[in-house]
């Protein structure tokens, strides 16, 4: 099999889409990740819609009428073996129907094998066999919510949460680890087998150690980590990447 291509489709320049790329470069077997940028609604990012626009400009980037406009351009000539939405917060505003069918919607689009950041974390939740977690989110109570009920459906009931309640992709894009392991932290709870850690603008794939001893020892499951590794799978690779958690530990 040739090298496995990965498009990942990202809508902020310089946030934290170097965090993929970071550990797209650990993985084996290797893989050829590519950042493709895809246009905000109006062009206009979390920056410039105000707080009490943010939900509304997040559906709006997700929705269906939006992705049909704007990923064809966006992928071009490009013919990847998988296609990533990796907006995190994007990918579960449309209800339960909405992960399914956001992806099946990449998958018409692109001719390809496609997923979302959602899709993926509820994969990789039914992988680990996970029944209870917590969930460390940047985004405002009433959107983490919405992932709470995206965790629910995969099956893991959600013991402890943090809300950050912090404001745009490129807020969250220069957090220090200290930062992100403090809502790590805060999130960890005695009863939670792993903590969920739900934003793509994070960089967190370097510190995933500081991360688990943040979390009292128990996994931590990035946005980004859960993307790439599902995108591998759905292609029928069993990616690993030395001490990147436990989705890319060596099979027994």
């Amino acid at each position: 099999m040739s090298q496995l291509s990965i498009a990942i489709l990202y809508p902020t320049p310089n946030t934290g889409e170097d965090d993929f790329l970071a550990l797209a470069g650990l993985i084996t077997p290797a893989i050829d990740a590519e950042v493709v940028y895809m246009p905000w609604p109006g062009g206009r990012d979390l920056s410039s819609v105000g707080r009490d626009g943010v939900m509304e400009a997040l559906r709006r980037l997700g929705s269906a009428g939006h992705l049909s406009a704007v990923v064809p351009d966006a992928l071009g000539e490009r013919r990847p073996d998988v296609v990533v939405f990796a907006v995190n917060s994007a990918s579960f505003l449309h209800g339960a129907d909405g992960v399914p069918a956001q992806a099946g919607l990449l998958e018409r689009l692109s001719g390809g094998r496609a997923t979302t950041t959602t899709a993926a974390f509820q994969a990789a939740i039914r992988h680990l066999g996970l029944r209870k977690v917590s969930v460390a989110s940047v985004y405002p109570p009433a959107i983490t919510d919405h992932f709470i009920s995206r965790v629910s459906e995969a099956g893991a009931a959600v013991v402890h949460r943090a809300d950050a309640d912090a404001g745009s992709d490129h807020e969250v894009g220069a957090w220090s680890g200290d930062q992100i392991a403090g809502l790590v932290g805060q999130a960890a709870s005695p009863g939670a087998e792993a903590v969920l850690l739900p934003e793509t603008a994070l960089h967190a794939s370097a510190i995933t150690g500081q991360l688990e001893r943040a979390a009292g020892g128990v996994p931590v499951l990035t946005a980004t980590q859960v993307s790439l590794w599902h995108a591998a799978s759905l292609a029928g690779l069993r990616p690993q990447a030395p001490e990147s958690g436990p989705l890319f530990a060596e099979a027994p």
